[in-house]
Order: structure tokens, then C-alpha cells, then sequence
């Protein structure tokens, strides 16, 4: 027993000097933005943010899971390496006359909307954990373009602290290309600790919205939870809209079912593109995660005239097949009669055209 316990005491003592000592986990905000989180109505009297709608983040979860996170099982990866399209540098050459949207994997997209460059959630590592050890590696290993090949970016969104959507190497690989980030309260911090200038980065509560080169960019709710190192739920998390004279956008981030789909589509809706969640579910933590069926619904629900599901074809972060999501989600649109986009990652979708990719390539 004496020998356990001292196994147990170690191992806590080497993860608090990681959590402290390592940059991935980020920052504590200062005093201004201290103010602007304690004054928000999403910010609840023990010290943290809240959803609109009371959330469980645990639905029954179960410790003897836990190994099965780092263990391949039958087809929980892809067995050989997913299709992609390499992007040349001189991709980006070409201005588009109409939004064109191109996926990196996961949550990761370049979109190019009204002559500027926006990256949403530029996740471009390896691993989604702040150690190699603590986490899958990217199906693919090679991204479709290389970072330094990257264009400058006008706008980086983000739209919560989880390491798989906010990656500290990226942004330590890319912050110098990027003229601005757009961020839920709190994340500030954790920028400005990697060293990203606090004059490019602007906080957002939700409803809050600001124009940039006429597109009105504004953080709109989600359903979910943030968390870097030990802590839970201190930076706000949220979905983005991008709405111009001409087009308008919708990044749901991570997100569980719930009423705000419907709040949303009321408010800003219909939606030219919508970009949603769906991938890395699961029963044990069904409140804040969607289930492909839930995806489509929530597509409807923000009145989407073309969806692309998200959130899967990168990671593994859940038990449930790589391609099961995009099978679900496929069969549900084509059940409830909703537009899919499904481009491989690294194929671009531009919103003037008829067609859109389509193809069944998992």
C-alpha cells in the first residue's frame, strides 16, 4: 500500500509541474479582461461560465473506457491514409468572386469571404493533448499545405480553449501572419502568454459582434465547455456568424443539442453555409456533444441551406467508428430532405456554385 500511494503521490506531483511549468496550458486574464468575464450574463456566482440551458457535462461516464482511448479497435482509425487534395501556394492567388471554404480536418477552416482571409480554429498539429503521450495523432500526417506556405490572414476566429481548437504550436507557428483574433472572453489570456500581441486580439461574449471589411462577425452561443490543465469552464465558449451583404456563414464550434440552434436561426438565419458539429459523441457525454442525427436537426433548426458536417476525419477522441459520422449524418440529410457538402479535407466548397462535393469517399 505504502508503495501505491507513493506511485500515486508522484504521479500527481509530475503532473502539477507540468500543468505549471508547461506554455500549452496558457494564462490567467488580467484586469481587464477580468472585469469584462465577471460582468458577463453567461458568467455564474462560483467563478466560472455557464450554458443557457442546464448542462451535464458527464451523462453516465465510465472509468473502464478510459483505456480504450489508446487503443486503435476495429476501425476506430482509418486504415490507410484519407484521400486529400494538396493545396499549392499559389492557391490562394486566385481571389474568389463567391465565399470559398476549404477544410484542413476536424474543426479547421479557411475561409475566404469578401477579400479577406479568415482561419477558423486553426488546429494544425499533430496530437489534440498537451502531450504527445496524452493523445491520437492526425489520421493524416501531412496537412494539404504546409504552414509557412499559408497566405496572410486577415482573421483568426477562435471558438473555445480545448486543444483541439486552440493549439498552442499552431499558434505559435502562425501568430506573426495574422492581423487580428477574434476570441470568447478569457482566451485572450492564453494568446497573449504565447506570445500574440494584445492589440490583435479583440474578446466577445455572446451576441456581441463587431464589422470587419463589411462583414459583421458575431459570437453566438454554444452548448459545451472549456478547459485547459486542471480548470473547467473559466474562458467562454461559442459559435461564430459570418454575415456580409451578400453571404452569410455559420461556424457552430463544439456544441450539444439545444434551444440556442433555433435562437440563432431566428435571429441571423437563413444561412447560406452552415459549418456543423458532428463527430467525437457519445453516450456518456451526450449533453454536449451532437449525435449525427442532432447535427442535421440543428442544421435545419438554424436554417441552413447547405450544411458540412465537421468536427471528424482528423481525430480520434471518441469510440465510435472513424466514418461513422459522416455515414449518419449523410443518411439523415438525405432523410430529411438537407443539402450536404462532404469535400474530402484540403477540397474547397464555393458558395456560387450549383454543385458542391458530394462524393462518397470514406
Amino acid at each position: 500500500m505504502i508503495g501505491i500511494f507513493g506511485v500515486i503521490l508522484l504521479i500527481v506531483i509530475i503532473g502539477a509541474i507540468f500543468v505549471n511549468t508547461s506554455p500549452q496550458f496558457g494564462g490567467k486574464p488580467n484586469k481587464v479582461s477580468l472585469i469584462k468575464i465577471q460582468s458577463s450574463l453567461n458568467y455564474n456566482g462560483s467563478g466560472t461560465f455557464k450554458n443557457q440551458e442546464i448542462t451535464v457535462q458527464n451523462t453516465g461516464f465510465k472509468l473502464s473506457t478510459i483505456p480504450k482511448f489508446f487503443m486503435k479497435g476495429e476501425n476506430l482509425t482509418p486504415e490507410e491514409k484519407l484521400p486529400q487534395k494538396k493545396i499549392a501556394k499559389t492557391y490562394f492567388d486566385n481571389e474568389p468572386q463567391q465565399p470559398r471554404i476549404t477544410w484542413f480536418g476536424h474543426s479547421t477552416m479557411f475561409i475566404e469571404m469578401e477579400g479577406m482571409n479568415i482561419f477558423i480554429d486553426p488546429m494544425l498539429g499533430d496530437v489534440p493533448a498537451p502531450h504527445p503521450l496524452l493523445g491520437n495523432s492526425r489520421f493524416n500526417k501531412e496537412l494539404p499545405i504546409a504552414i509557412e506556405n499559408l497566405p496572410e490572414i486577415d482573421l483568426v476566429l477562435i471558438s473555445h480553449d480545448h486543444y483541439d481548437h486552440l493549439d498552442y504550436g499552431s499558434i505559435q507557428q502562425l501568430h506573426s501572419k495574422v492581423k487580428q483574433f477574434y476570441v470568447p472572453l478569457g482566451i485572450k489570456a492564453h494568446l497573449t502568454e504565447w506570445g500574440v500581441n494584445a492589440s490583435k486580439i479583440t474578446e466577445f461574449d455572446w451576441w456581441q459582434s463587431k464589422i470587419l471589411n463589411e462583414i459583421e462577425f458575431v459570437a453566438a452561443p454554444a452548448r459545451h465547455f472549456s478547459g485547459r490543465g486542471f480548470t473547467r469552464n473559466n474562458t467562454l465558449w461559442s459559435s461564430w456568424i459570418l454575415k456580409s451583404k451578400n453571404n452569410s456563414i455559420f461556424f457552430s464550434g463544439d456544441s450539444g443539442y439545444g434551444k440556442h440552434f433555433k435562437e440563432i436561426g431566428k435571429k441571423y438565419g437563413p444561412f447560406d453555409f452552415a459549418m456543423m458539429e458532428c463527430g467525437q459523441y457519445n453516450e456518456q457525454w451526450s449533453q454536449i456533444h451532437m449525435t449525427p442525427e442532432e447535427t442535421i436537426r440543428a442544421s435545419k433548426d438554424v436554417k441552413a441551406n447547405l450544411m458540412m458536417p465537421i468536427h471528424w476525419g482528423a481525430f480520434k477522441l471518441a469510440l465510435h467508428t472513424w466514418n461513422d459520422p459522416i455515414i449518419r449524418a449523410t443518411n439523415k440529410a438525405n432523410e430529411l430532405n438537407m443539402p450536404i457538402a462532404t469535400p474530402k479535407i484540403g477540397e474547397a466548397i464555393v458558395l456560387d456554385r450549383s454543385k458542391f462535393p458530394s462524393e462518397k469517399w470514406w
